[in-house]
């Protein structure tokens, strides 16, 4: 082993931005308000940015990646989505990328059985997913040094490419906890059997929640032991423009309990995790307070999301939240103007905490948006980064 093990090798050598992102995820008081990544899906836009010539993110997407991370002054980056980038361009899907269930497939089939039905949905479930994940969780060990280590050398690796003065925050592989599952069934053969059959809805949701806090229990001993930042965004789209995509009352009944018992271990070991929001979700914010979520990132302010409000709101032991405030790419960042960008920033910061406040976009931003506008609000990244309020 390493002299230094986990994020204790960078200790003393944290750039400026990088340790204002620190102060902030430890909700100390701070110069300014760090950036959380910039993710323009946009390569073309990219390299002209840092002056890179055309193809050069085709041919080194983690080189050119970085390089404008760290131009544009960006403090903290979550999930790393380098080659993200190249699935799509300004014409939509690259051509040769895979369709999905909830992206275009034909058709669904899971082991076998061709998901065509509500049915279909509950036999794969009942004769595939139950035993398999049941196995998974008699065999799972959550002590297992290995898991543990390889969790921690996977950031720390992430966090040498991105160098000192960008803080490398833990994402994939550091939680779990019951999901939707329309990404294997697809939305409409999914919710016919979250209405019809709810009692296999909650077998799942209840049997994802023990593997997960098996899970959760080895991501928190490798942020512990690691140093790693103790902040995890959780990220799973469940509502859209009209609210919920179940009915909060469903949710209250059937998913929240087993997310609660789910992320426990996480939250045992004072690790703060925050939710990214899609679409109007207020209905849940409640309930995923009381759960023991103590953040939001995104916001769909078009589609009822109060953040005055919810920048308003404690957790559940009456703490303040921690934002990250999206400067909406469905509409601001389009169809804005210069001064919408600007207005939209200004905004975001007068009426977000004092402390533990993040600015970014509320998302990825897609190909055809306005780069004036990506350039305005780049230019309101710095700004704010320098610059506390009043």
């Amino acid at each position: 082993m390493a002299s230094f093990y986990g994020y204790e090798q960078f200790a003393g050598h944290w750039g400026e931005n990088a340790r204002l992102a620190l102060d902030t995820i430890e909700m100390k008081p701070a110069r300014g308000i760090p950036s959380w990544t910039c993710h323009p899906m946009d390569a073309p836009f990219i390299e002209e940015m840092i002056g890179r010539a055309p193809g050069d993110f085709r041919s080194d997407p983690d080189g050119v990646y970085i390089a404008f991370q760290q131009a544009i002054g960006t403090c903290y980056i979550d999930q790393y989505l380098a080659e993200n980038v190249l699935s799509l361009s300004h014409g939509g899907f690259e051509s040769d990328t895979p369709r999905s269930a909830t992206t275009g497939a034909e058709s669904i089939v899971r082991d076998g059985i061709e998901i065509d039905s509500p049915e279909a949905v509950v036999e794969h479930m009942e004769r595939c997913v139950f035993p398999a994940r049941k196995r998974e969780i008699e065999s799972f060990n959550s002590n297992d040094p290995a898991l543990v280590a390889a969790l921690v050398d996977g950031e720390c690796a992430l966090q040498k490419k991105l160098g000192h003065n960008i803080l490398k925050g833990p994402y994939g592989g550091f939680f779990s906890f019951p999901c939707f599952q329309y990404y294997a069934y697809g939305y409409a053969n999914y919710f016919m059997t979250y209405a019809l059959y709810p009692e296999v809805i909650e077998r799942d949701f209840a049997q994802q929640a023990d593997l997960a806090a098996l899970r959760n229990r080895a991501a928190a001993r490798a942020i512990i032991d690691g140093g790693l930042p103790r902040l995890l965004r959780l990220d799973h789209d469940m509502a859209d423009a009209r609210g919920t995509l179940a009915s909060t009352a469903s949710l209250e009944k059937i998913w929240l309990p087993h997310f609660a018992r789910a992320i426990r271990p996480l939250l045992d070991s004072a690790i703060r995790l925050i939710w990214h929001c899609d679409g109007n979700l207020m209905g849940l914010v409640p309930g995923l307070l009381e759960a023991g979520v103590g953040g939001f990132q995104g916001f769909q302010y078009e589609h009822g999301m109060d953040y005055e409000r919810i920048c308003r709101m404690t957790d559940r032991d009456g703490r303040p939240l921690l934002i990250i405030a999206g400067v909406s790419v469905t509409t601001t960042l389009p169809y804005g103007t210069r001064e919408d960008v600007i207005a939209q920033m200004r905004r975001l910061v007068e009426h977000g905490p004092r402390r533990g406040l993040f600015l970014g976009a509320s998302s990825s931003i897609t190909p055809n948006t306005n780069r004036e506008n990506i350039r305005t609000f780049i230019e309101g990244l710095e700004y704010y980064r320098h610059h506390k309020r009043d």
